[in-house]
């Protein structure tokens, strides 16, 4: 089993070879977690030797970090052409789906990847898996108004356990003063099919599957950084 540091490593090169797709003028979408974070730091070294860039980050968190790199950002309620955005998963299926949200920003993550031009996704080698879910929840945010009852139908679709996410004690609230719950899920084959009939239950916000949304798929491996591009479908 590699060590954190070592996966720090790896989720490191990935996110260098992520930012040679970004030139000079872009906006780039700011994805959010640890191996975004190193993307940022990256980018504000290439604004720092020159390089004009404007970003959109995906959370308070991101945005702290991208103003001490020196990247300049866009307010949040523009209407944005956004180049390209980076961002991490926390799976990757050979389809190349993904769940996303552990870190909480499923929702702005999922605007500012619909809003890009080319998304682009970096991932460890611990990230990828056969089939979505199993190891891993998939995070679905979901109004306070009701949240119990929204759990209930999610319960009901999935025949899954839902668990009200927490933080200290209490429920962890988003950015947008949402709540998320985790579905454990055995396996996800449909991601597709999943996403669309959460959605049309009443109280959920968003879900953490992005299907056919990931461009290019950077991931750091122990034997170096593997590049595979994919098709939108």
């Amino acid at each position: 089993m590699m060590s954190n540091q070592d996966l720090d490593s790896l989720k490191k090169a990935a996110a260098l070879t992520a930012v040679e797709f970004v030139h000079d003028g872009m906006v780039v979408g700011l994805g959010t977690g640890s191996t975004a974070k190193h993307m940022v730091i990256a980018l504000g070294e290439k604004v720092r030797a020159g390089m004009t860039l404007r970003g959109v980050p995906t959370s308070m968190e991101t945005a702290t970090l991208a103003r001490q790199q020196g990247i300049t950002l866009i307010d949040a309620d523009n209407a944005w052409v956004i180049d390209v955005a980076i961002d991490g998963a926390d799976q990757v299926d050979p389809g190349f789906n993904l769940i996303k949200g552990g870190g909480g920003a499923l929702l702005k993550e999922k605007i500012v990847a619909a809003s890009a031009k080319q998304f682009i996704v970096l991932v460890d080698q611990t990230k990828r898996v056969p089939v979505l879910g199993g190891s891993f929840p998939l995070p679905i945010e979901v109004i306070p108004f009701g949240w119990g009852s929204t759990a209930r139908e999610i319960e009901a679709l999935t025949k899954s356990r839902v668990v009200l996410r927490e933080r200290n004690g209490a429920p962890f609230k988003t950015e947008a003063g949402n709540m998320i719950v985790d579905v454990h899920l055995a396996r996800i084959d449909q991601p597709r099919e999943l996403e669309i009939a959460l959605n049309h239950i009443p109280g959920v916000v968003e879900t953490g599957l992005f299907v056919g949304r990931t461009d290019l798929l950077i991931v750091g491996t122990a034997n170096g950084v593997e590049t595979y591009p994919a098709t939108r479908t």
